[in-house]
């Protein structure tokens, strides 16, 4: 399936084996990946120096809030998706950004993508 080839997918992600899988979900969909970041400071950096057309971030990284993430992706008008296992939108995104629950899979993100692109 090369339905979203080639975007560049902003990956902010804590988890490792996680990060890993989604990489490998958006391979398969025709994405070009961009990171992994695993940091608040990684995730910042590359939201607001990267060329993107979207973005995944988990919200919960090693306790940190991808928030400011989010809010640089935003002022840069590049559409974006939480990815949670605990199933709350953040503060101040609700109904502006779609919540993907952990675990996901490769239809899920496909499904987020076409969200996200409109």
């Amino acid at each position: 399936m090369n339905e979203f080839g080639p975007l560049r997918v902003l990956v902010v992600e804590d988890e490792p084996v996680v990060a890993m899988c989604l990489e490998d979900i958006l391979d398969a969909l025709g994405c070009v990946p961009v990171g992994p970041a695993g940091r608040l400071s990684e995730g910042l950096a590359l939201a607001e120096n990267e060329a993107l057309d979207a973005a995944i971030l988990d919200i919960n990284l090693a306790g940190e809030r991808s928030t400011p993430i989010a809010e640089a992706l935003r002022a840069r008008g590049v559409p974006f998706a939480f990815a949670s296992g605990y199933g709350a939108t953040p503060e101040g995104f609700t109904g502006g950004a779609p919540l993907i629950e952990k675990p996901y899979g490769e239809r899920d993100i496909a499904t987020v993508l076409r969200t996200l692109l409109g």
